[in-house]
């Protein structure tokens, strides 16, 4: 589970003003956070199915979001994964 200062931070980073706290944006940034959480986990745990199948679900659902943000906005997507460190 992440904790609430880590996903706070994300948050911040990935705002697009002050009260963006639900935004696609952000959501992708949480989900980062909360993929990198669970495939440290993996690694010391890999018999852990169900968690890998969330795993796989959060990077489905991430995927989702950048396509959604990459219609939208392509410099914002490039921005967006630039910061998070996110493979195209």
């Amino acid at each position: 589970m992440i904790q609430l200062e880590k996903k706070a931070k994300a948050i911040k980073s990935a705002q697009l003003h002050d009260k963006d706290t639900g935004g696609s944006h952000a959501q992708v940034a949480i989900l980062t956070e909360r993929i990198k959480e669970l495939t440290e986990h993996l690694k010391v745990h890999k018999h852990d199915y169900a968690a890998r199948r969330g795993l796989l679900q959060m990077v489905g659902q991430r995927r989702r979001l950048l396509r959604y943000i990459a219609e939208k906005d392509s410099q914002a997507y490039l921005d967006l994964i630039q910061k998070l460190g996110i493979r195209r």
